[in-house]
């Protein structure tokens, strides 16, 4: 297993129209490096982020998907994705804080 530390763990926010409707219940979005494990995730979450309090982590594994070009046809990556829940005295995530 490789050496991953916290800032590689988190990719990106994931900015869909069904995320952005459980952020009210403080769940939050992200996709995740392959290997990272749940308590990883959890320990990047905190740290990365000050105030925050994370209560469980639920991963899914997102295969790619089929796309063509003409005759050409080849597959995306392979994903994961962590939906981090924040504890009810957490501060909430800033980057979303705008969207």
């Amino acid at each position: 297993m490789a050496d991953i530390k916290y800032y590689d763990v988190i990719l990106k926010p994931v900015v869909t129209e069904k995320s952005m409707n459980v952020m009210a219940d403080k769940k939050y979005t992200f996709y995740v490096h392959p290997d990272a494990t749940k308590t990883q995730i959890k320990e990047a979450v905190e740290k990365m982020f000050e105030g925050t309090k994370v209560s469980r982590v639920n991963t899914i594994s997102v295969p790619g998907k089929l796309k063509r070009r003409g005759r050409a046809q080849g597959y995306t990556a392979d994903r994961k994705k962590a939906v981090v829940t924040l504890t009810e005295e957490s501060k909430d995530i800033e980057i979303f804080s705008g969207l």
